[in-house]
Parts: C-alpha cells; sequence; structure tokens
C-alpha cells in the first residue's frame, strides 16, 4: 500500500454487508471527542483511524487511514462503559454486531475494548464508511490475545 492506494467506501444495508464494515474497522481508534449522535438527523457518526487489514507491506507495522463512519435511522443510542467526560480518550472498536428486532428493526452493538459498548437502537441497517485521508505508517500492528478464548 502506498499513498496513492484507492480509498474503501462501503456501504451496509443487511446484516451481512455490517459484517464486511466490522472487519474493515475492526481495530479503528477513535477519540471519545470523534463520536457524535445527531438525534434530529437520526445519524449516529464517528471518525476513526481505521488499521487497513487488507494491505501493508511496504510498512512494518502496516497502516491506518481517517475513515468517517456512520448509521442513519438511529432512534436511540445508550452507552456503557464509555467514559463521556474524558474527551481525548482513545477506544479501539473491536466489532459491530446486529442484533434483529420486529418488523426489520433491531440494535446496531459497536464493542470496544476494555469492556466499552455504544448500541444504537435502529430503524433498520443502514450504515456508510468511507476512507478521509491518509494511508500513513502505523506505529503498531494490532495484536490480540487467543489464549483469553474459552473454550467448551
Amino acid at each position: 500500500m502506498n499513498s496513492s492506494a484507492a480509498h474503501l467506501r462501503l456501504i451496509a444495508h443487511d446484516e451481512e454487508d455490517l459484517k464486511i464494515l466490522s472487519a474493515h474497522l475492526q481495530d479503528a481508534v477513535v477519540k471519545v471527542s470523534e463520536i457524535a449522535f445527531l438525534p434530529q438527523s437520526r445519524r449516529f457518526a464517528m471518525v476513526v483511524n481505521r488499521y487497513c487489514w487488507e494491505g501493508g507491506e511496504d510498512a512494518p507495522n502496516g497502516f491506518r487511514m481517517r475513515t468517517g463512519v456512520h448509521f442513519d435511522g438511529v432512534l436511540k443510542v445508550r452507552a456503557q462503559g464509555v467514559r463521556q467526560d474524558a474527551r481525548e480518550a482513545v477506544m479501539e472498536l473491536l466489532a459491530i454486531a446486529y442484533a434483529p428486532g420486529t418488523d426489520g428493526a433491531g440494535a446496531i452493538e459497536l464493542s470496544f475494548a476494555g469492556g466499552g459498548m455504544i448500541r444504537l437502537e435502529v430503524e433498520c441497517i443502514e450504515a456508510a464508511m468511507a476512507d478521509l485521508a491518509g494511508p500513513w505508517p502505523a506505529t503498531a500492528r494490532p495484536r490480540h490475545r487467543l489464549d483469553r478464548v474459552e473454550r467448551a
């Protein structure tokens, strides 16, 4: 990957699409101050530094890109384990999942390292992400502790 690499632009309208969005946003980092719920627009948005899992052979730790993410049709937002008063705190996004409700409605759950979660009550799945700038060399490659997986 180099500075002329194509920027990703993805949309999600169903659960399978959302899984693809989640995979591309895994290990993105975001400051609390760069997360917003706009109730009158029914939009939840954030600007993250996305880890580029799709490439990175040109840099020892891979690359990151500045990426905008938004969810539309959001009726309600609940946060758990997110220090909203710590505006400069940085959170690491682990996954995005969907919990279906009735009549196409449901909840989109954003899970963060350390146990934080943001739950979006939505009318339907309507999400998008778009790379805004980058890439730049990452200072570290994300690592996951596999020894913490519980065995049946």
